[in-house]
């Protein structure tokens, strides 16, 4: 194989591709970028090209917002005389977002394969639109390939054949440690007078949680009770702050709510805090790897491996299970190792696979 579209259209995606546009241009395979815009907002996507290295995108389909219907069907309008061109011999998609759906449905409709970079993931919560996305995306890619185990099973139990279905390990691993010299390199703790392991990092931005007021409040206020004891910093996602305002909730003096950071900046911030609460998939992995105590704000997570071998907790969504879960942790924090594979060379075996198709 020789010529693979690739496709990002959120901040998780263009993590991942920054190790793997590298990886395939080393074995001679030609690559191009289709953002998609499904995050438009500069501090959620432009930052992340010049921070990582990417190459500008070859195509910006600039889909703006909408809801998840609205962006779909945007999406792959605009990928059709793309992907008509003939030109690409592969659509490599990451992860479980709108544009990776979008696309994938693009390019089964102009015959093009398709390639799943994050596959087999489950949450078994079907009220996730992301665990639709993941199913489906599974379920038509041409080669998956999966970060852990458990997503191999899935597959598997899911009668996926056991030759579309690839184990190489986690490219998000691969960019942290791409970036690590620049990471070393970065100021945002003396920017906002932070401490090492003195404080907590705090990202919430789940549909899921976010359409639920009486659930947001309830975290928010568990928040409130931990930052009386440790001071939490908090990289919000728009939405999240407007939720904030919108419910006219307190801010305590030791939650400090700033804007979205660029990926350099928020690996630091990540990487020095003493604990984190989330609800994001990709910073339950990237604890993992820091060693940094993660309490998950979910009920499940698509990413068992992270509190099977790593540091990560599910707290649920409620303040009684919240503070609980700080009071223990705060005494006995959850420690780990990283998973096999996990070894900053997931992008290469990727790209020696499809170099062979």
């Amino acid at each position: 194989m020789k010529h693979v579209l690739l496709i990002g259209g959120a901040r998780p995606n263009f993590m991942k591709l920054a190790s793997l546009v590298p990886a395939l241009e080393r074995t001679g395979i030609k690559t191009a970028i289709v953002h998609t815009g499904q995050h438009y907002d500069p501090l959620l996507s432009d930052i992340f090209f010049t921070e990582l290295g990417l190459p500008a995108p070859a195509y910006a389909l600039g889909v703006g917002g909408g809801d998840h219907q609205l962006q779909t069907a945007s999406i792959i309008q605009a990928l059709r005389p793309i992907l008509e061109t003939k030109v690409w011999e592969a659509v490599m998609v990451v992860g479980d977002v709108t544009s990776t759906v979008a696309a994938t449905i693009a390019a089964v409709a102009a015959g093009v394969p398709v390639i799943h970079v994050e596959a087999g993931l489950r949450s078994f919560n079907w009220h996730m639109a992301e665990e639709v996305n993941r199913v489906f995306v599974d379920r038509y890619a041409r080669w998956l390939f999966a970060s852990e185990p458990s997503a191999v099973a899935h597959l598997t139990a899911e009668g996926i054949p056991a030759e579309r279905i690839y184990e190489v390990g986690n490219v998000m691993v691969d960019t942290m440690r791409l970036m690590q010299p620049k990471v070393e390199k970065s100021s945002i703790l003396n920017q906002l007078h932070l401490q090492e392991k003195t404080y907590g990092m705090v990202t919430l931005h789940r549909a899921e949680l976010l359409a639920d007021e009486e659930r947001f409040k309830d975290v928010w206020a568990a928040l409130q009770d931990i930052s009386k004891d440790l001071p939490l910093v908090a990289p919000l996602h728009p939405r999240t702050r407007t939720m904030v305002a919108k419910l006219g909730l307190d801010i305590q003096k030791g939650i400090q709510m700033i804007d979205p950071l660029g990926y350099v900046d928020m690996q630091r911030l990540t990487g020095g805090a003493q604990f984190v609460w989330t609800d994001s998939g990709g910073l339950q992995e990237e604890t993992t790897v820091l060693g940094v105590p993660c309490f998950t704000v979910r009920e499940e997570t698509e990413r068992p491996i992270t509190i099977e071998e790593g540091t990560n907790r599910l707290v649920g969504c409620t303040r009684e299970g919240i503070d609980r879960a700080y009071q223990k942790g705060s005494i006995y924090p959850r420690t780990g190792h990283i998973p096999a594979l996990w070894d900053g060379y997931a992008a290469d075996r990727i790209a020696n696979i499809i170099a062979q198709a």
